[in-house]
């Protein structure tokens, strides 16, 4: 996240020439950081496809877990609709009872997740898969399973394993 004040100035801050100075020394100014990331995310986008309509195939139900956006537009990237993934739970009470965009997934309480008891919960926010997985551990003792996404595409189906895992993902 950046966060950005703004102003009519003849010459960048020092601020500004240390981050753009940051963004070449990270290959951000080289368009095959560009294309190296859109083949990365292919890959991803991929697999992901042929893990869930894998699961789907084999008569699996799936969920997912957060509304938010970036899982929006992981889906809609992915092209994984409301023939593969049944709902989608969310904590916020304004979210429920809508869809997610593009793909018309219905979003429902977090509570759906006990009524249901899908086979597989993929979690869409990503960045707080740990905290997911904490507050929702019963559901792997129940004998349910995540899918993580990110960094790659991964079936979390053991509490030791879902406790052991690394969330630290972009």
């Amino acid at each position: 996240s950046l966060r950005l004040h703004v102003t009519h100035r003849a010459e960048p801050g020092d601020s500004v020439r240390d981050y753009l100075e940051m963004e070449v020394a990270s290959g951000l100014a080289n368009i095959d950081y560009y294309r190296q990331f859109g083949q990365r995310a292919g890959v991803l986008r991929d697999e992901l496809r042929a893990l869930l309509y894998d699961l789907k195939a084999k008569g699996r139900s799936i969920a997912a877990y957060g509304a938010a956006a970036k899982g929006a537009t992981l889906l809609n990237f992915a092209g994984i609709d409301n023939t593969v993934i049944d709902f989608v739970v969310d904590r916020n009470i304004h979210k429920v009872g809508l869809f997610m965009p593009g793909v018309e997934i219905p979003i429902r309480e977090p509570e759906a997740l006990r009524a249901e008891l899908p086979d597989h919960v993929l979690i869409l926010t990503w960045n707080f898969a740990g905290e997911i997985v904490r507050q929702q551990e019963w559901y792997i003792r129940a004998g349910g399973k995540f899918v993580l996404p990110i960094p790659r595409p991964m079936v979390l189906d053991d509490v030791a394993e879902v406790q052991g895992a690394d969330y630290a993902v972009a």
